[in-house]
């Protein structure tokens, strides 16, 4: 094959790239992700992740083969006192690498704008939608479908608040700021949002997994960043409406 060979080897590294990024994400490891399956959007982020780096250790792997293959193929031969032959303008190869980074990019570009107009989707009527407020320097959740402001909790650097939400019913979070750039993180969403002034920012999720969860606050925000905490409770949908019961109580008294 010749001077192809580099080529051909490549061509063939980049068909077994596409051919394992088709395996099922639960196939795949994590990548250092949490949970995979707390939230309904959880799967579709957690595999354009896993092809990223599906992608990036293919490539990376690829680069050190082509660095390394001309370093032992054609290294200096024993008792050769001359130069190796010298190539230049090797247009196959020239093609190769800048063609190929170009299907690359544009193949990232696909499934991450694919992937994020899907999981930025707002739909119409929500289960539930609450108002997320940050703070300098904590939350304040509002439950607007289900109590409106009088189901209000606020807390504080010493003492965190606790966002419930309701297993299996759609959610639908504004993120609101009146003060300076927020940042609204759960890590086991797999997902954050800023929280911008003057800004309405929504996101959907269907809560899937029970269980307690941490959040905190993903932009530099001030001198207590580090204390802008905040815990979530997904419960089921009776816990749910007993919780908000139980905050309209206590905005009463």
């Amino acid at each position: 094959m010749g001077r192809k060979a580099p080529l051909v080897h490549a061509v063939l590294a980049a068909s077994t790239l596409l051919l394992v990024t088709g395996c099922a994400s639960e196939d795949l490891p994590t990548f250092a992700m949490p949970a995979r399956d707390v939230t309904n959007q959880a799967p579709r982020i957690l595999s354009l992740w896993q092809g990223s780096w599906i992608a990036a250790l293919a490539v990376g792997g690829l680069t050190w083969a082509l660095i390394l293959w001309p370093c032992i193929a054609y290294r200096r031969k024993r008792n050769h006192t001359g130069l190796p032959p010298q190539t230049r303008y090797n247009l196959p190869i020239e093609v190769f690498y800048t063609v190929v980074p170009f299907i690359m990019i544009a193949v990232f570009f696909y499934f991450t704008a694919r992937d994020e107009s899907e999981i930025q989707k707002v739909s119409a009527n929500p289960d539930h939608t609450i108002t997320v407020t940050g703070l300098q320097w904590s939350w304040q959740f509002t439950y607007d479908s289900d109590g409106g402001a009088d189901a209000t909790t606020t807390g504080t650097p010493a003492k965190p608040p606790t966002l419930y939400l309701p297993q299996g019913e759609s959610v639908v979070f504004k993120l609101v700021s009146d003060d300076v750039v927020h940042s609204f993180w759960v890590p086991a969403f797999l997902y954050k949002l800023d929280v911008i002034p003057g800004q309405d920012n929504r996101f959907e999720i269907t809560p899937k997994k029970i269980g307690t969860y941490v959040g905190k606050c993903a932009e530099l925000c001030g001198k207590d960043h580090a204390r802008m905490l905040f815990n979530v409770k997904i419960v089921s949908p009776e816990e749910f409406r007993a919780h908000v019961t139980e905050v309209k109580a206590e905005a009463a008294t």
